[in-house]
């Protein structure tokens, strides 16, 4: 340590973790309940030379803190731990090995694997339990000090009825953008160019999600192979934005800040996908890049009868130990810095009932889930959980506490089952009501349900249309990587086809499927490029590909542009008859006081449905009264009744339009005439007039209805 830190270095605070700048210095603080002294190593501007070793002087409330003087933003940093290294009682702690401060707002460079990296000799025949001495900073990142950010950003609270989300990629979306400058394509710059975002806006779209844009680490393996954790759900660091997407590497956080308020601007809110269920650090055989060396026992769930292992419910080598304070503290600081200094809107937690996992499984009143409840930053913000792990009771869709969303595999697998003919009105009819078998507990709204039909992990829409088998040769896994459930159907040919037939039936059910998406009950998620037929090659886990099989084509078809004006229809109907996006669950039973039935489900020959009729019917209506209730008051709504019609037999059906409360139904739309748009609107049909319904279609009427009078 030099003489000028010696002599002016100070106690500091252990309040604020992490590297904190005050304009004089910088405020170190780390957490660790077992670790016996922390060093702060400081480094050149290039990151290759060690300039200072600072061992941090204070330990209070097991942490470790000291302030620095002269120390100013843009210097590099990293700690050393000393500690017990014992793996089999979950301690290995390795002053040899370079560790990224947990809190970093900024990283310097990237990983680069070697034998350095890991806290034990590799090839040493007691594996883990031996120790390696070599020194790893020359082949991890540094971390940067930063200026602290000055404005406190707010949320824009788009209503959750009002909410369509968008799921996409930083770089992949932008990479072949024609209308992107080329030096900003696959960068935060270029996703918030004005273009993307124009394209966004005029499709209806309220909402971004972007996979994992914290620092992340590419899989030594996939590195091997010539691939990429293209994903990025391999975090290690989760204040820190990917410098890979940044286009100006130097300032990612400035980039990302921009990004944001581009779309922000827009009136459109980004959620960020996170990963808080696990970190880059692996099992025991994994590298020793940060918490493992912090503090293992305190940051990873271990198996109680051997801490030397760890606890895998996510399948990924190691589990975050959220039944602890330290770490639950850690995440929801990471979270509220990314919405307060950031801006960002909300997230969507990856494999999201880790979170709520205590030592007896999940719990829907989990520390971590308490904490967030009460907490005046997060509790405003849009919280989507991934509901499932791997590990025992992992499956919990509908089980996650009021206030957050949840994505609902259900609807996805329930409306390709449909459309490919393989389900029936009695399976669908609940996930056209926001999954209120699920999700109608405790207050909870029909928007809770995050209605998918395609998303990252998994075939695109236009694939699900065109392929029945998987194609993940490219992945180097034999094909035996990625779900073999994909519930697709190729129509008779697998791939792209010159047959004129398959392809006129492949695009009406991608119409079919956007129309019941959007069209049902609850918050409707888009995968990208899906509104204009974009293509993985049938490719369902392209998890590693950052090349032309994940990226965004924008060389768009006559019949993908075709697909994006009529999924800009979709949407505008969506926004223009709030009966479509209730908060409200819709109920069948008759209202007396109100004298009203919310819904009514149709036959094709104009009835109601009979009960032998729900396990035989692929072609059904469903009628929602606009008069239906709107909130908890009792008071008839003013929205007007709409008729949706669902066929997914391929043939036609002759439908007999129901009688209601009304004069005559117009037709709205029809996925057998995608491009008559706003013209259908001039076709009038009297009630119980028989409307010929094409095989594998959706329609929707409004009930024309004569104007009161005093």
């Amino acid at each position: 340590m030099s003489d000028s830190f010696g002599k002016r270095l100070k106690e500091g605070s252990p309040a604020e973790r992490g590297a904190v700048y005050d304009g004089k210095g910088v405020n170190f603080a780390v957490f660790s309940a077992n670790a016996e002294a922390v060093e702060i190593c400081l480094f050149d501007q290039n990151g290759e030379k060690e300039t200072d070793r600072i061992r941090l002087p204070e330990y209070t409330d097991q942490v470790f803190h000291g302030w620095v003087p002269d120390l100013r933003p843009g210097q590099l940093y990293g700690y050393r731990v000393h500690g017990p290294y014992e793996p089999k009682e979950g301690h290995r702690f390795n002053p040899n090995k370079l560790l990224l401060d947990p809190y970093a707002r900024e990283h310097f460079g990237e990983i680069t694997w070697n034998p350095a990296l890991f806290g034990y000799q590799l090839g040493h025949a007691d594996k883990d339990l031996s120790f390696d001495e070599r020194d790893s900073a020359a082949f991890i990142p540094k971390c940067v000090i930063t200026d602290p950010a000055a404005q406190n950003l707010r949320p824009l609270k788009t209503r959750w009825t009002d909410t369509v989300v968008y799921e996409t990629h930083v770089r992949g979306y932008t990479l072949n953008h024609p209308r992107v400058p080329r030096r900003l394509r696959g960068t935060y710059a270029g996703l918030g160019n004005r273009h993307v975002i124009e394209h966004l806006k005029s499709l209806g779209i309220t909402t971004i999600e972007l996979l994992p844009i914290q620092s992340f680490v590419a899989d030594e393996y996939l590195v091997d192979k010539g691939l990429t954790n293209y994903w990025g759900y391999n975090t290690i660091g989760f204040f820190s934005p990917d410098t890979r997407y940044a286009a100006d590497q130097d300032d990612a956080l400035s980039e990302v800040r921009r990004m944001v308020a581009a779309y922000h601007e827009a009136g459109i809110e980004v959620i960020m996908d996170v990963v808080y269920n696990h970190t880059a650090e692996g099992n025991e055989l994994g590298p020793t890049l940060s918490f493992k060396g912090l503090d293992n026992a305190s940051y990873y769930r271990l198996m109680p009868d051997d801490k030397r292992f760890y606890i895998n419910d996510t399948g990924t080598g190691n589990t975050f130990n959220l039944t602890k304070q330290a770490p639950i503290q850690f995440v929801t600081d990471s979270l509220r810095y990314w919405a307060n200094e950031i801006g960002v809107d909300g997230f969507r937690f990856d494999l999201g009932t880790i979170l709520a996992r205590e030592l007896d499984g999940f719990d829907s009143e989990s520390g971590f889930l308490r904490v967030c409840r009460q907490d005046p930053t997060l509790t405003h913000l849009k919280m989507i959980a991934e509901p499932w792990d791997i590990g025992p009771g992992g499956y919990q869709v509908g089980h996650f506490p009021p206030g957050w969303a949840e994505w609902n595999d259900k609807f996805r697998d329930t409306v390709r089952d449909f459309w490919r003919g393989e389900a029936k009105a009695d399976v669908l009819a609940p996930r056209l009501l926001g999954s209120p078998d699920m999700f109608n507990h405790s207050g909870r709204q029909a928007w809770a349900s995050v209605n998918f039909i395609t998303a990252h992990d998994g075939f695109t829409l236009l694939d699900c249309v065109s392929y029945n088998e998987k194609h993940n040769e490219a992945n180097g896994e034999d094909n035996n990587d990625g779900t073999s459930d994909n519930r697709s159907n190729n129509y008779g040919v697998e791939g792209p086809t010159d047959d004129e037939t398959i392809n006129e039936i492949r695009w009406r059910q991608c119409r079919n499927m956007l129309a019941t998406l959007i069209f049902s009950q609850g918050t409707p998620m888009i995968l990208a490029g899906d509104e204009f037929g974009r293509t993985q090659g049938g490719n369902n886990n392209a998890y590693c590909q950052n090349n032309e099989i994940s990226w965004v084509n924008w060389s768009i078809s006559e019949e993908g542009a075709r697909l994006s004006k009529f999924t800009t229809r979709l949407l505008a109907l969506r926004r223009r008859f709030p009966i479509l996006r209730r908060s409200r669950f819709l109920t069948e039973a008759y209202n007396p006081d109100l004298d009203v039935k919310e819904l009514s489900w149709v036959s094709a020959s104009g009835g109601e449905m009979e009960q032998e009729e729900w396990s035989q019917a692929q072609c059904f209506g469903l009628m929602l009264d606009g008069r239906a209730q709107p909130s908890g008051i009792m008071r008839r709504g003013a929205d007007a009744t709409l008729l949706l019609i669902l066929n997914s037999w391929h043939d036609v059906v002759q439908f007999t339009l129901p009688k209601a409360e009304g004069e005559e139904w117009k037709l709205l739309l029809d996925t057998n005439r995608p491009d008559d748009g706003e013209a259908l609107e001039n076709e009038h049909f009297a009630q119980e007039q028989v409307y010929t319904v094409t095989g594998r279609s959706v329609l929707l009427f409004e009930l024309i209805t004569k104007p009161e009078t005093d």
